[in-house]
C-alpha cells in the first residue's frame, strides 16, 4: 500500500469504530423497528410482515392528543429551562471566578441519583399538605383547592427540573468561549452593557441555545417517568403510550409506529427551529 493511500485511509480508520457502533446500535435497530411497525398479528400467533401502513394512520387518529400534549409539555419545559439556565450559565462563565468548577459540579450533581428517585422525591415534597404547595398558593401558582400533583403543571415542572443541566452545560460552554475582547470593543465604541449583551453576547450564544434546546426538547418529548410519577391519566404523554404498548399490551407494531411518528415530528421541529435560528449562522458561529 502506497504512502499516499495510507494517508488517505487514515481518517477512515479513526472513524471505523464509530461507524460500526452506528450500524450495529442505530441503523440495524431502526430498520428492524420499521419492519415491526408494518407487521400485523398478535402475541399468541406471532407477527408477520404484511406492509400494514394503516398502523401509522390509526396511531395518529387514536393518540394525536397525547402527541400534542407531549410536544406542548416539552416545549414549555424547554422555555422554562432556557429562562433559568441562561443567567445561571452567564454567571458561571463571567462572574464565578474560582468557584466555577464548584458551581458546574452542583449543576450536574443531581445526575448522581437516578431520575426515578429524583422525581419520586418531588412527589413527597409537592404533596397537597406540604409547605411547597402552600407557598405556591400564596403567589397564585396553585389554586385555592391546593392541588398541584396529578396536574400538567407538575409534569412540566418535573421535566424542567430533570433536564435543566442539559440546557446549562452547552450554554456555559458557548458563553465561556466568547472572546471577551469583542465585548470590550463594544464598550469602547460607547455601547451600554445592555446593548453589548444584545448585539454581541446574545448572538454569539445562539449555538448554545440551539444545542441546549435540542438536548432538553428531544428527550422531554419521549419522557414517560415524570408523567407516571407526578401526573395522572389526564396528563398521559406519548412516551407512556409507547411504554404501555411495548411492555403491557405487547402491541409491537403500534408501539413502533408511534415511535417513528414521534421521531418524524421531532426531526421536523428541529429543521424548523434551525431554519428560524439560521443554520448557516449557527455553523459560522460554531466554527
Amino acid at each position: 500500500m502506497s504512502l499516499a493511500l495510507r494517508r488517505k485511509l487514515t481518517p477512515w480508520w479513526f472513524a471505523l469504530p464509530g461507524l460500526i457502533w452506528l450500524v450495529v446500535f442505530f441503523a440495524i435497530p431502526i430498520f428492524n423497528q420499521i419492519s415491526v411497525s408494518l407487521m400485523s398479528g398478535d402475541p399468541e400467533v406471532g407477527f408477520d410482515l404484511t406492509w400494514s401502513f394503516h398502523t401509522y394512520w390509526d396511531a395518529i387518529r387514536d393518540y394525536h392528543t397525547q402527541f400534542l400534549r407531549s410536544i406542548g409539555y416539552a416545549g414549555v419545559a424547554t422555555i422554562i429551562d432556557l429562562v433559568i439556565a441562561f443567567p445561571l450559565a452567564y454567571f458561571i462563565a463571567y462572574k464565578a471566578g474560582r468557584f466555577k468548577s464548584l458551581l458546574l459540579l452542583l449543576v450536574i450533581l443531581p445526575f448522581f441519583v437516578s431520575q426515578v428517585m429524583r422525581t419520586a422525591s418531588w412527589q413527597l415534597i409537592l404533596n397537597d399538605e406540604g409547605w411547597a404547595v402552600a407557598r405556591m398558593q400564596d403567589v397564585g401558582i396553585v389554586g385555592s383547592d391546593g392541588h398541584f400533583l396529578a396536574t400538567g403543571k407538575a409534569v412540566v415542572f418535573g421535566i424542567a427540573y430533570n433536564f435543566l443541566p442539559f440546557m446549562v452545560l452547552p450554554l456555559y460552554a458557548t458563553l465561556d468561549r466568547i472572546d471577551r475582547r469583542l465585548i470590550e470593543a463594544a464598550s469602547d465604541l460607547y455601547c451600554s452593557r445592555a446593548t453589548a449583551f444584545r448585539k454581541v453576547t446574545l448572538p454569539l450564544a445562539v449555538p448554545g441555545i440551539f444545542a441546549g434546546s435540542l438536548l432538553v426538547f428531544i428527550p422531554a418529548c419521549g419522557d414517560y417517568i415524570n408523567s407516571s410519577i407526578l401526573g395522572s391519566s389526564n396528563t398521559t404523554m406519548i412516551g407512556n403510550v409507547i411504554q404501555s404498548k411495548f411492555l403491557n399490551v405487547l402491541d409491537y407494531p403500534s408501539a413502533a409506529a408511534l415511535s417513528f411518528i414521534l421521531m418524524g415530528v421531532i426531526l421536523l421541529g428541529i429543521a424548523l427551529y434551525g431554519r428560524v435560528l439560521g443554520t448557516k449562522t449557527l455553523t459560522e458561529l460554531a466554527g
